[in-house]
């Protein structure tokens, strides 16, 4: 009896254990009513991005929520949404077609979904991307410049049937461009990526182009690839190096990024310590700040390495042009040691490339700087 009843339990530990497994592969909410006569399937997997939400409902339509508030219906090619829907949400046909892309953030994910002929108008001119797929694009003329978030070319724009426009959170200090892209009948999804708390998170962005863009399984593979190389890249090292991460500024200030940003997660992933301490949650939105230079070399006198961060005012060529910015950095410990490195300009807008960019940092931390990407050593 004792055996009978064994195999019993065993057999229900195990039928529970494969339940579990399979609602662990697509992890249901409880179904949402979106009006329309939609019937809810089941819900995207993300491991790490949560400002955004993917739930597929019959017949291909996926709604997508964003922020916790804003949502989006995707409609199908040669299908149309059911009359019905809940007033709030915004229809999107897909895949997309003539997108104005303003948020420069999403312009890495789409290149790497191989989905650059999704894109038809930029918020940004040729010069200012450091991304070969968007400059090239706009040098062929199958990417054009169509004004920045606050004062689009709305005729041009018009004229050629944009499909979508996707902001980043700046378009909310000029509501009325809002209102008027609206009023045009174009859809406008606002990127929130930048606010998720992880690098993976962010990465994990890509699968929601993957949806806009009919690319899912391209998306899938560019995250995973990434958050390999993310993963790979974390192993503790002996010290744990202290690194400062900074920019000087035109007044003599020097710019820092906030213990909790994302780009100090990645120092610390890589096997540093980030020198404000670790990743915290504060109080500021922001995720920079400014220290006077005698703040600073108080702060990071003591660093093992320092990174310069060049997005601003260009690529340093040597150890000279950082001290030409300040004569103060000459007694700090990284400059003594000649552990002083430079990031290349196209560090934010490779967006898709954290992971990259983790596996640099922790090839600086150890010595190994054989193909690195994104950061140089000033000599």
């Amino acid at each position: 009896m004792r055996k009978k009843w064994a195999v019993i339990l065993a057999g229900l530990f195990f039928m529970l254990l494969f339940v579990s497994c399979q609602r662990s592969e697509f992890p249901e909410r409880e179904p949402e009513d979106i009006g329309g006569g939609l019937v809810y399937d089941h819900s995207l997997v993300l491991s790490d991005a949560k400002e955004f939400t993917a739930d597929y409902y019959d017949g291909g339509y996926v709604l997508l929520t964003i922020a916790g508030e804003k949502r989006y219906l995707l409609v199908p090619e040669e299908t149309e949404a059911p009359e019905g829907l809940s007033g709030d949400i915004v229809q999107i046909s897909c895949p997309v077609k003539n997108v104005y892309l303003v948020a420069s953030a999403a312009m890495d994910m789409f290149a790497a979904l191989d989905a650059m002929d999704a894109l038809r108008f930029s918020g940004l001119k040729a010069e200012s991307w450091y991304i070969d797929e968007a400059r090239e694009a706009m040098e062929k003329g199958t990417l054009l410049y169509a004004g920045k978030y606050s004062a689009p070319d709305y005729e041009q724009i018009l004229s050629q049937g944009c499909g979508l426009a996707v902001e980043n959170t700046m378009i909310y200090h000029s509501p009325e461009v809002l209102e008027q892209l609206e009023a045009f009948d174009i859809p406008v999804l606002v990127d929130y990526s930048s606010y998720e708390e992880t690098p993976l998170g962010r990465m994990e962005w890509v699968k929601l182009y993957g949806l806009l863009t009919g690319k899912e399984e391209e998306a899938k593979a560019a995250f995973e690839e990434q958050a390999k190389a993310y993963s790979d890249a974390q192993q503790e090292l002996s010290g744990q190096p202290v690194v400062a991460f900074f920019y000087i500024t035109s007044n003599g200030e020097v710019n820092v990024r906030r213990a909790s940003d994302y780009l100090p997660k990645m120092i610390e992933a890589a096997g540093g310590t980030y020198f404000l301490g670790s990743a915290e949650q504060e109080a500021s939105a922001s995720s920079t700040m400014s220290m006077q230079m005698e703040e600073f070399y108080s702060a990071a006198k003591d660093a093992d390495y320092l990174i310069y961060n060049s997005t601003i005012d260009g690529e340093l060529s040597s150890v000279e042009d950082l001290l030409n910015k300040s004569g103060l950095l000459k007694n700090f410990r990284a400059v003594q040691s000649g552990q002083v490195f430079c990031t290349s300009q196209n560090l934010y807008q490779s967006s898709m490339q954290l992971g990259t960019i983790t596996a640099d940092m922790h090839r600086m931390l150890t010595g190994d700087m054989d193909g690195m990407t994104y950061l140089y050593r000033l000599e």
